[in-house]
């Protein structure tokens, strides 16, 4: 059994990820800022109240948490605005920045005590982030967030490969949620396919993007 911690698990993804890591035996810790009523039912450890762009509120994560060892820190929190050129609006992309990009940024590094030699880090990016897959444009401040998260994932891989923790960037394909007004294949397809790509991660694979289906992205 291990232990596992999940941003962003009130609905989508995060929380068919913590229903099926629950469903097999794992201790699941659900993160989020206002738990739905669908989270509350499945009845994991609840951490509420915490918003991944605010320094403070990750403070109090780590003070709820004090020193329980992570096995498995999965940072799904994340937020899209849609923008387009000529109608920009900026906020919208600071505000994408601090969620997507320095969230998992600002929870991995607090919670770096937690982890552990074997622990897995695991940050949702997204294939829009691949500059040699942009092929359409649009979504200046998602696609923007996302290339940028997958930096740090990288730079998080040379921080943390000598203490034995394994980096992988995911891409949960596209995924019928609130983000996407419920087009794409459902959750629980893609948390089924994320949950096998995170139990292939070792140390020797550490620092890969890949796709939920299992193949490798471009950068």
């Amino acid at each position: 059994m291990s232990t596992i911690l999940i941003t962003g698990c009130n609905r989508g993804i995060g929380l068919q990820l913590a229903s099926q890591f629950q469903a097999r035996g794992d201790n699941v810790i659900g993160v989020c800022r206002e738990p739905s009523k669908d989270l509350i039912r499945l009845e994991i450890h609840l951490i509420s109240g915490i918003d991944v762009s605010v320094s403070e509120s990750i403070k109090n994560l780590k003070n709820e948490l004090d020193e329980i060892p992570v096995d498995i820190l999965i940072n799904n929190a994340g937020i899209l605005h849609n923008d387009k050129f000529g109608n920009i609006n900026y906020d919208d992309i600071v505000k994408q920045f601090s969620v997507n990009t320095l969230g998992p940024l600002r929870v991995i590094e607090s919670l770096s005590s937690n982890l552990h030699k074997g622990s897995k880090v695991v940050i949702i990016s997204s294939r829009v982030g691949s500059i040699a897959d942009n092929t359409s444009g649009g979504y200046y401040g998602y696609r923007a967030s996302k290339t940028a998260v997958n930096q740090i994932g990288m730079n998080l891989m040379h921080e943390l490969k000598p203490r034995g923790i394994a980096v992988a960037l995911l891409h949960p394909g596209y995924v019928a949620t609130k983000m996407t007004n419920g087009q794409g294949i459902m959750p629980a397809n893609s948390a089924k396919g994320l949950i096998e790509r995170i139990d292939e991660m070792s140390i020797s694979n550490t620092g890969q993007f890949w796709h939920a289906e299992g193949h490798n992205l471009p950068w």
